[in-house]
Order: C-alpha cells, then sequence, then structure tokens
C-alpha cells in the first residue's frame, strides 16, 4: 500500500535526491537547458551524460553550477554556453548534481 507524502516532505526528498533522477529532467525542461542540451546526445551543447562522463569521478558539482548560471567557453567545442540569469544557486547546484549522476 502506498501512502502520498505531504508537500513539505516530497520536497525534502526532491532536494535531498533521494527521488528518481527524472525529477530533475523538468527543472532543465522548465529553465529551458533542452533548447540546446538532450540527456542522451549532442544538440547545440553536449549531451548531459557525456557531461557526466567527461567529469566521473571528480567533485565539480560547483564548478558545473557555477557555468550554469554564469555561461562558459572552450570546453566543448567553439560555441560559447550562454549565462542563465533565471536559474538560481540551488536551481544550478540540483540540476549539475543530477547531471553528474547520470549514467
Amino acid at each position: 500500500m502506498h501512502r502520498l507524502l505531504p508537500t513539505t516532505a516530497l520536497t525534502a526528498l526532491l532536494l535531498a535526491g533521494a527521488l528518481p533522477a527524472h525529477a530533475d529532467e523538468a527543472l532543465a525542461k522548465a529553465r529551458n537547458c533542452m533548447a540546446c542540451h538532450s540527456v542522451e546526445r549532442k544538440v547545440v551543447g553536449p549531451g548531459f551524460k557525456a557531461v557526466a562522463q567527461k567529469y566521473a569521478g571528480q567533485n565539480v558539482t560547483d564548478q558545473l553550477a557555477q557555468k550554469i548560471m554564469k555561461g562558459g567557453a572552450g570546453v566543448w567545442g567553439p560555441v560559447p554556453m550562454p549565462a542563465n540569469a533565471q536559474v538560481s544557486d540551488a536551481e544550478a547546484r540540483k540540476l549539475a548534481a543530477w547531471i553528474l549522476g547520470l549514467r
């Protein structure tokens, strides 16, 4: 028998990363990340699984979160990633953790 979690408990689980990874794909879609990226393949920027593979075993969540918010260039080719001012620090960290956890 399954019980529905109260909203605050569900939010806490989402923030703690205790729910499946697809929960953060919704955030990536909401923040327009999917306009240039996909999970599996390169679009304008690299696929998120390629990012996870490149940084596997490295503690780069904070650095990736900063790139999500401030943009970057040169790591994945000549096309720069623009800054994403609409993404908060907490959202950027959540997205970075989700991306780095993809297999």
